[in-house]
């Protein structure tokens, strides 16, 4: 299954505590590539990892919790702080070497060009 989807508390048990978080992802594919974008709010480019390996893009970091100050009492937090990670299996047929990312306005956006052997292409009858 193409795109499967990995959170936390399965396979990476080991490495990953229970504070860990996944961010929201879209993937969506046209003829040329596939593209992944990723809500990532309050975060910094820097503080973003993305590697592929083995047909897996991993999207990992740390987003910093804000300090709490003693005089504020807090009513209610449901905003995630701390490690987040996310792996998405992708189609073997996608060139590694081209794979762009861009992030603005807290969206991560990670393009997934695909091989010219993966493209469909016209044949002519002769």
């Amino acid at each position: 299954d193409f795109f499967g989807s990995r959170l936390p508390g399965s396979l990476f048990d080991n490495y990953f505590s229970e504070d860990t978080w996944a961010p929201l992802i879209d993937i969506e594919e046209n003829k040329d590539e596939f593209v992944i974008t990723a809500e990532l709010p309050g975060m910094k480019k820097d503080d973003i990892d993305i590697s592929i390996d083995n047909n897996t893009l991993v999207i990992s970091g740390e987003k910093e919790a804000k300090e709490e100050k003693k005089e504020k009492t807090y009513h209610r937090i449901e905003r995630s702080y701390g490690k987040f990670y996310r792996a998405v299996s992708v189609p073997r047929h996608i060139d590694p070497e081209k794979i762009k990312a861009g992030f603005e306005d807290g969206v991560l956006e990670v393009k997934l060009p695909k091989s010219e052997k993966a493209k469909s292409k016209k044949i002519e009858i002769k």
